[in-house]
């Protein structure tokens, strides 16, 4: 059996070691044996976000669910880009677009925010997770980012980790630092990145009150995209990008699996 008999790529819970039995949710055994017209003999790529990727032969697919056995180690789990994302939540279609975006992106955790002028009141976190989970099977990741339950502006500053900088996009400020500068200092002495996160507001900007209490905060640095107003969901795909490519594993090449050429 080889890498290429795999016909879908699939995120569980299950923990991942040669021989080790791998349990199927039933929509994922739905999608296999109804979309895929999978059947017991075939074969599947399943990561869990801590042991790698595996490839799993199908034992059993059926309304219930569906069992496995992992056959061999695909590619080792490896290190991650450590950045958050902070977002004002947006309309249904447009929030999907930046949370599957932000996935293909690297974000290691998404946090919907409350502010004082976000115009969505309620966020289907389960529904965002499921989004997160099916993003990062499509685009190869090997763990899914962290979804957390939305609160509000205050709240998260509140409980804010020591050490992780907080970087705040403000279209109007005229204190903003443009966001290459601002990044290319986010490296401690050995020249890695430091633990960080992008606060995208919401569609009406931030409330004056809330830029007054983010800059008075020191983990705060103040970013600028330029000076044309972006809409939320293209500000935060744009910032994603730029500290990848300045931050970001997109400096280096693709790491290759142990069984890449």
């Amino acid at each position: 059996m080889t890498e290429s008999n795999a016909k879908c790529r699939l995120y569980v819970a299950t923990p991942l070691s040669e021989n080790a039995p791998v349990s199927l949710q039933p929509a994922q055994a739905h999608y296999l044996r109804n979309v895929l017209r999978m059947q017991a003999g075939d074969a599947i790529a399943v990561f869990n976000g801590r042991d790698g990727e595996w490839l799993v032969e199908i034992d059993r697919l059926d309304k219930k669910g569906g069992e496995g056995h992992a056959i061999r180690l695909l590619r080792d789990q490896r290190a991650e880009p450590d950045l958050w994302l902070l977002f004002a939540p947006i309309k249904k279609a447009r929030l999907d677009f930046v949370v599957e975006k932000a996935v293909e992106l690297g974000v290691s955790g998404l946090f919907p925010v409350m502010t004082a002028n976000t115009s969505v009141g309620r966020v289907n976190t389960d529904r965002l997770r499921a989004q997160a989970a099916e993003a990062a099977e499509q685009c190869e990741r090997l763990s899914v980012p962290r979804v957390a339950e939305s609160m509000s502006l205050k709240e998260i500053l509140a409980d804010w980790p020591a050490g992780r900088v907080l970087l705040v996009l403000d279209e109007r400020g005229d204190a903003a630092v443009p966001i290459a500068e601002a990044f290319s200092r986010l490296n401690d002495e050995q020249g890695r990145p430091v633990p960080a996160a992008i606060l995208v507001g919401p569609e009406g900007g931030f409330a004056s009150s809330e830029l007054d209490a983010l800059g008075k905060l020191p983990i705060v640095r103040r970013i600028s995209l330029g000076s044309r107003i972006l809409r939320a969901e293209t500000a935060s795909v744009s910032a994603l990008a730029c500290w990848q490519a300045i931050n970001g594993d997109w400096r280096g090449s693709r790491p290759k699996g142990q069984n890449d050429a």
